[in-house]
């Protein structure tokens, strides 16, 4: 497959003027209906991913090949370009060479590498990062790796929880000064913050996990934030329907008398039965008979 495409649009979300919100994917039927929807983008985070693909928690327990398989079918699936949570690249900065050249193999318009250290430590109770001279080694190596000039690399930090704003304003300009396109954040909490990080760097930025404060796209928009993440709430939405539906039957409700189950219009759109229909005429003569 050919996913130039795909990068390119991505590239041209991170170089317009406005803030957008993608639409968290996880598998086929969740990338198609984001497409069908009109997402510019979709995010494919770490967190669901391990949802989606083990039932785990969000603790580095899923495999690089894994999150590539994973994201190898929803790009076959559909068009809709997607950034990828790679989270700290699967180990050193070798690995990280190895996540962006699987991940860009798989579709990928784009992918963040993060400077936490990754899995948890012994005994170690606070989320810690990794040095600034590991994490600009990380980022060279993600580069480095990229065969594709057009697939996006962001450098991800979440300092200004963890250490502080200025910690992460560090990290930013060294990740910025190696060459990443783009800087992605986490743990800002205040307008103020937001301000300083983009008075201090020239990249366009994205935001993960901002309160209510930091929600106005115009706002995020004008501090040159071009992708703002809403969470999972679709991955969420079909655990709790699947619960719903299957607590249901379990006491003996008749499949009939279900509501808020996909109409048959909408499991064939997609499906894409129309085009499947279509093909299987052309190819194998299974016309309307």
């Amino acid at each position: 497959m050919v996913f130039g495409k795909r990068r390119l649009a991505l590239r041209s979300i991170l170089a317009g003027p406005t803030c957008i919100r993608p639409g968290s994917v996880y598998d086929a039927v969740s990338i198609r209906i984001a497409e069908d929807l009109g997402f510019e983008l979709g995010m494919f985070g770490g967190s669901v991913a391990s949802l989606a693909v083990l039932g785990d928690p969000d603790i580095a327990l899923i495999t690089l090949t894994e999150l590539a398989e994973q994201m190898r079918r929803m790009s076959r699936a559909a068009d809709l370009p997607v950034l990828v949570d790679a989270d700290h690249g699967y180990g050193n900065a070798l690995n990280v060479r190895r996540t962006v050249q699987e991940l860009e193999a798989a579709g990928a318009a784009g992918l963040t590498i993060e400077d936490t250290m990754l899995p948890q430590a012994y005994a170690e109770t606070k989320t810690r990062l990794i040095s600034l001279e590991e994490g600009v080694g990380k980022m060279k190596a993600a580069l480095e790796g990229r065969g594709d000039p057009a697939l996006v690399i962001m450098g991800r930090t979440s300092a200004a929880s963890v250490t502080s704003v200025e910690d992460a304003i560090a990290r930013a300009r060294a990740y910025e000064a190696v060459g990443v396109d783009a800087l992605f954040f986490t743990g800002v909490t205040t307008p103020g913050d937001l301000e300083a990080i983009a008075a201090a760097t020239t990249l366009p930025i994205v935001l993960g996990g901002a309160p209510e404060e930091l929600t106005d796209p115009r706002t995020l928009a004008g501090q040159r934030v071009r992708i703002a993440l809403q969470g999972h709430a679709p991955f969420a939405a079909a655990t709790q329907a699947v619960y719903e539906t299957l607590k249901a039957l379990r006491e003996g409700r008749a499949p009939k008398t279900l509501t808020g189950l996909a109409s048959s219009d909408l499991t064939g759109r997609v499906m894409r039965e129309a085009e499947v229909k279509a093909r299987s005429a052309e190819l194998l003569g299974l016309g309307d008979r």
